[in-house]
């Protein structure tokens, strides 16, 4: 079964899919340290699912980014596919 057909994915498998995070482990280090939020809620928990609408905002190298996730991946690929995950909503 693939990300698509569920209609969910883990926030951080989603977050290293979207390249915003180079691997798992520090996107999952990332929410840990509260510096995630999907939908306005704090989220420490790198399992929280997220789905095609939410909203993530994600505080990290030195900038904060208000995204709308459009797509949950199957895969880390290019960064030309990552941008296709989600759309930019303030920065």
């Amino acid at each position: 079964m693939s990300a698509g057909d569920s209609g969910a994915i883990r926030l951080d498998r989603w977050l290293h899919h979207a390249r915003l995070f180079r691997t798992r482990t520090l996107a999952a280090d990332a929410i840990g340290a509260g510096g995630i939020r999907v939908n306005g809620q704090p989220c420490r928990k790198p399992a929280q699912v997220v789905r095609g609408g939410d909203t993530v905002t994600v505080s990290a190298h030195g900038r904060v980014r208000v995204l709308r996730v459009l797509l949950l991946g199957e895969r880390r690929g290019p960064a030309s596919e990552a941008a296709l995950l989600y759309e930019e909503i303030e920065s």
